[in-house]
């Protein structure tokens, strides 16, 4: 299977730099560093001597985000190192410039297309002394050619899910040869492990998720509809899908038997159904405000659709609860759920539907510590956000305390597997 993966990535190449060039017309890639991709003579190779180099490719912006605790304490902490940070995404290279600019020795590129000769020369021209996959960016050239350069290669927070299993299980011999090429594997979750474990991998150990341990700076966080949302009483709903506005309008209409003054805010997962969304709003006769990106929510308004991306913290750091979706919907039962980690840090009381297969162990940790609830009704999501809204107070002491201890375990326990692996510490 390896020779013909090889053969087949060869072969679409040029198609692959066409698709690009046409993404970057389309300002869906850099204007000018959408070349690093795809032109080894646009690898841009910056190497300082006598220093270790330690490459870290992630694939968009959660998982940068989750690695960059790691990069802060490896350079508190140990010197003569630099850092390769590879993304795919142009947000998440936008990010990168932001969060980067702080540090001479990290530098961003973007991630080459997994062809061999491509693969072969970023590793010949990087060399870099250890590689990072992060999430579950296994690309078969550039693990193979790693272990054939004989440079150590892990994969953390590692997360293969069932259906990813199933696939990599119709390729067994490629898959044991391939997996069996990491040094060390961490996973994010149990179900990960055991699948690891199948597919032949060693050394795997199961330290926590690290997305657990990106820091959110509600300094930061302002909203201009700040007054507003401490005058009312709001809940909040993310990240909903077809069906899901409905059963929150209709828990609305129950609360607002109780709370005259109630705002519901809604964030769909997909904007581009805004306008579907107040469209029911009004079937139902209700004040309906499409909230664009720095706009402030109107007075008398009932309900208050987000119509931008990235504002979800503005608006969870002054909330006590909020519904996340795609989590009541059975067909998404194998991939149903949002991650609730922000919420759950910024003090939030969270509820879901049955369906939260992809974040599944962390929401039964937040069920354990009585921060995430399973709601199977409009009535019983009304009922408890009944509670939580009898009191102005948002008092999220214990939740942030709570995940703050939570981010410090998992960050100890990767950082000991980490620094054993890079530096042979035992600890």
């Amino acid at each position: 299977m390896i020779p013909l993966y090889r053969i087949l990535t060869l072969i679409f190449y040029p198609l692959i730099i066409l698709i690009i060039f046409l993404r970057k017309l389309l300002n869906k890639e850099d204007a000018i560093r959408y070349k690093e991709k795809i032109f080894s003579k646009d690898f841009n190779v910056v190497k300082k001597k006598y220093k270790k180099l330690i490459w870290f490719h992630v694939a968009s912006i959660g998982e940068l985000k989750s690695i960059l605790p790691l990069i802060e304490k490896l350079n508190k902490e140990k010197e003569n190192l630099q850092f390769l940070v590879t993304t795919v995404t142009l947000s998440s290279a936008t990010l990168s410039k932001e969060e980067f600019k702080k540090y001479d020795n990290v530098f961003h590129r973007f991630f080459p297309v997994d062809v061999e000769f491509l693969i072969k020369k970023f590793l010949l021209l990087w060399n870099p002394s250890i590689i990072f996959l992060v999430d579950s960016e296994i690309w078969p050239n550039l693990v193979l050619n790693a272990k054939k350069n004989k440079i150590p290669i892990a994969i953390i927070n590692a997360r293969i899910t069932q259906k990813t299993f199933d696939r990599w299980k119709l390729v067994p011999v490629t898959s044991k040869k391939i997996f069996n090429c990491f040094d060390l594997c961490l996973t994010a979750n149990k179900e990960t492990f055991f699948h690891l474990q199948k597919l032949g991998a060693k050394n795997i150990f199961n330290p926590g998720n690290l997305k657990l341990i990106g820091k959110i700076d509600t300094s930061k966080i302002t909203n201009p509809s700040e007054n507003i949302l401490k005058k009312n009483r709001f809940w909040l709903a993310i990240s909903t899908h077809l069906t899901e506005e409905a059963l929150c309008l209709e828990s609305h209409v129950l609360l607002k038997q109780k709370f005259k003054d109630l705002i519901t805010i809604i964030a769909p997962r997909h904007i581009e159904r805004i306008k579907q969304i107040e469209l029911i709003c009004k079937k139902r006769n209700l004040s309906t405000q499409i909230l664009n990106e720095n706009e402030t929510i109107l007075e008398n308004k009932e309900v208050v659709l987000i119509n931008s991306f990235g504002v979800l913290p503005k608006f969870l750091k002054f909330s006590k609860s909020v519904f996340i979706g795609k989590s009541t919907i059975k067909k998404l039962e194998k991939e149903g759920g949002q991650s609730p980690i922000d919420a759950a840090k910024l003090g939030c009381r969270i509820y879901h539907g049955q369906y939260v297969y992809n974040f599944e162990e962390i929401y039964d940790l937040l069920k354990k510590h009585k921060i995430s609830f399973t709601i199977n009704s409009a009535d019983e999501l009304a009922q408890n956000i009944e509670k939580d809204l009898i009191s102005f107070t948002k008092d999220n002491n214990k939740f942030t305390n709570l995940m703050y201890k939570l981010e410090q375990d998992t960050l100890e326990n990767t950082m000991n597997k980490i620094n054993s692996f890079l530096f042979n510490e035992n600890k």
